[in-house]
């Protein structure tokens, strides 16, 4: 009899400990699966879904509920308006974590006007007689600005269609962009025009015949290639050169303007060297022309009030060769076979006399 009490006390006990543990476990998947808002939503498509705001939003997830904000933007959800939107859709005894509003933003690929810039110049890269990229300017007949797309855009952009007419510089470039989530590829088409342009040397002021320029007179701009052709100075290559000609603020310079600055000017006094070997001799003279290094010009010299040729050699110099007289070969010739001469008839003269005198003895 006691045996059989204590078997039965043994069951009662199990069976409370095993609706014990059932209870306990229920209430854990209730804790785990209640639904609650969230403060912080991104969503990469135009619209908003029951399980974007709520977590633990079973099957009623793929519910939309509200339009996305623009692409790239954050927009905010009053959270009762949010709360009334899910009991429309039988989502009830949802936490609100005390939130009030809901922070929604679209995610966007953003690319800037300065890519789509580069990537239009690298696709007319050397087409039809155009130059590098880096050297192109290029006008939009609509600033392209910054473009938004869809965040499954993730694809490069590849140029499909590139039309440009150097009659008229105008171009007209489509570039197509792959999806990842499997939907079509997106076109973008730009049109303008475009220059090539070099770098150039430009006056900041007005520039007078045969005025040297100094290094605050030439700035650095790029200018378009057909303007300077092919003979654009550059900066370093200007400075210190004389103006050929007169030239205007703002102007780029060519290197047919430039010549290298007159070491002598016209009605300058000079001073003249005379040099050959072991001669050295200076002279006050006056120019009559001018010059740079290495030219030939007429100057006066003023002891001598004679017009003499020389070179520019120097600021205020002029230096003249003088020619070392030789003699002439000729009569150095001449004057040997002379010498020579009676050195070899004379030995004859005397054995011929010395041949007379013994035949007269004989006899």
């Amino acid at each position: 009899m006691i045996a059989r009490s204590l078997i039965l006390a043994t069951a009662l006990l199990a069976a409370s400990a095993s609706v014990a543990v059932a209870q306990s476990r229920l209430e854990q998947a209730d804790i785990i699966a209640a639904p609650a808002l969230r403060a912080n939503v991104q969503v990469s498509s135009d619209i908003v879904r029951i399980g974007d705001l709520v977590d633990n939003a079973g099957s009623a997830s793929q519910i939309a509920i509200y339009r996305a904000p623009d692409l790239g933007t954050t927009g905010s959800l009053s959270v009762p308006l949010v709360i009334n939107a899910l009991r429309a859709h039988q989502v009830i005894g949802v936490d609100t974590r005390d939130l009030k509003e809901i922070s929604v933003t679209r995610l966007a690929r953003s690319i800037e006007g300065k890519d789509i810039e580069a990537q239009v110049g690298r696709a007319l890269e050397r087409r039809n007689g155009l130059g590098d990229a880096a050297n192109l300017s290029l006008t939009f007949d609509r600033d392209p600005g910054d473009i938004r797309l869809d965040a499954g855009f993730t694809g490069a952009m590849q140029p499909t269609s590139v039309r440009y007419d150097n009659r008229n510089g105008r171009f007209d470039v489509t570039f197509e962009i792959a999806n990842d989530n499997g939907l079509g590829a997106t076109k973008l088409r730009f049109t303008g025009t475009a220059v090539e342009t070099v770098e150039a040397a430009v006056l900041a002021r007005n520039v007078e015949r045969n005025e040297v320029l100094k290094s605050s007179d030439v700035m650095v701009e790029r200018r378009p290639k057909a303007e300077v052709g092919g003979e654009a100075a550059t900066r370093d290559r200007a400075v210190g050169m004389q103006a050929r000609r007169q030239l205007r603020a703002g102007q780029a310079v060519k290197v047919a303007d430039l010549a290298k600055p007159d070491l002598v000017q016209r009605d300058q006094n000079v001073t003249l060297i005379y040099e050959s070997p072991g001669l050295y001799l200076t002279v006050r003279g006056k120019a009559i022309e001018g010059g740079t290094e290495g030219d030939v010009v007429n100057v006066m010299n003023l002891q001598s009030k004679r017009t003499v040729s020389g070179v520019v050699t120097g600021r205020g110099q002029v230096s003249i060769s003088v020619a070392t007289p030789r003699l002439a070969p000729g009569p150095v010739s001449d004057a040997t076979s002379s010498l020579e001469a009676p050195q070899s008839t004379a030995p004859v003269a005397v054995a011929v006399a010395n041949v007379s005198s013994v035949a007269a003895k004989t006899e």
